[in-house]
């Protein structure tokens, strides 16, 4: 299928909305833990809808990234959120469901889902 200039732009335009989200910024941080611990229990599904949340509801100050194995294989899939202030807030086992919750109740409303979080 032949793309014009106009599917062209859009491609361009998607792709570097995405590329901005991995970029820094002051607002919050959602890190996904991408090792392959985490990529087994899921971390792909989650980090892909959380890219696709933070689009869909504009969140434009918040950066999604990835980090590496922190030893807690058990709890994986694991995402870290932190805080514009620099307050981390670990959760486990995360879902497509929790990582939507997680972007609602913390991030834009400012609750910590306690019943996801783990001591650090």
């Amino acid at each position: 299928m032949k793309k014009t200039a106009a599917d062209l732009e859009q491609i361009r335009k998607e792709t570097l909305k995405n590329v901005e989200l991995r970029t820094g910024k002051d607002g919050y941080k959602i890190i996904v833990g991408m090792a392959t611990c985490g990529i087994a229990a899921g971390a792909r599904d989650v980090f892909k809808e959380a890219i696709e949340k933070v689009i869909e509801k504009d969140l434009d100050s918040v950066t999604v990234g990835q980090m590496g194995c922190i030893g807690l294989c058990s709890m994986e899939p694991i995402v870290e959120v932190i805080s514009p202030s620099g307050e981390k807030t670990r959760y486990i086992k995360v879902n497509k469901e929790k990582i939507d919750n997680i972007i609602t109740s913390h991030i834009i409303d400012g609750n910590v889902v306690s019943e996801y979080t783990s001591e650090s």
